[in-house]
């Protein structure tokens, strides 16, 4: 299964959040899948219309993905995913 991975910056408002393994193999199921045990996550992930927020990234290995708008890249079953939230502000 997919391994995901957090920044810290998200662990601000999600205080449970720990490396998850999930069933899903497009990054669209993976974060579908890690919602319903984190609720309210997807809308720091996600915008209104269901695309990667500006300021989110998410890696599959040491690629950032392709396709942010329906987040439909590939996963395989050793996957590992980073879901990067940057900061902004000074």
């Amino acid at each position: 299964m997919p391994r995901i991975h957090f920044t810290s910056a998200l662990s601000r408002f999600f205080p449970g959040l720990a490396e998850e393994s999930c069933k899903g193999l497009t990054v669209r199921e993976v974060v579908d899948e890690i919602e319903i045990k984190y609720p309210g996550i997807k809308d720091f992930i996600l915008d209104e219309e269901g695309k990667l927020r500006k300021h989110v990234n998410i890696f599959v290995g040491e690629k950032v993905i392709h396709d942010r708008d329906k987040l439909s890249d590939s996963l395989s079953t050793d996957s590992e995913v980073l879901i990067f939230q940057a900061l902004s502000g000074g």
